[in-house]
């Protein structure tokens, strides 16, 4: 399984509408790296939610739930999405700042690529980021 953060601004899609929609596509990601990222994921891989802009934490957790597939929006052809559902919310959300704190996340692309919208997170950057959100890595 591999792991990745989702950002998404809470004015347009915050968590408590992922929860309450129960699943949903994920779109409008028209950066190539962040694309690259999503055709990365696969089935059952995790992401963390992240609220950006306001809050900028990391509030929930969401499943891959279908991979990669093309965007019908995107007459280039180049650009996709991914549908995922909620696993739980964090206990404790994690914001910014705190993680900018622990030298051991530095080389984290959220912290390293601030406006990238899909990112990878590292095993060892899952379960610090766990340990901070007080849930099960």
């Amino acid at each position: 399984m591999a792991y990745w953060l989702l950002k998404s601004e809470p004015a347009k899609y915050s968590w408590d509408r992922m929860v309450g929609d129960g699943r949903t596509h994920w779109d409008g990601v028209r950066n190539h790296q962040a694309a690259n990222n999503m055709r990365a994921m696969r089935q059952g891989d995790r992401a963390f939610f992240y609220h950006s802009n306001e809050g900028k934490e990391i509030v929930g957790i969401v499943e891959i739930v279908r991979p990669f597939y093309p965007d019908p929006g995107d007459q280039s052809g180049k650009f996709g999405l991914i549908d995922v559902a909620p696993v739980a919310p964090v206990a404790k959300t994690v914001g910014l700042t705190e993680m900018k704190g622990i030298p051991e996340l530095a080389g984290m692309s959220l912290l390293r690529q601030s406006r990238l919208s899909v990112c990878p997170v590292s095993d060892a950057e899952w379960r610090i980021i766990c340990q901070m959100a007080e849930i099960a890595a």
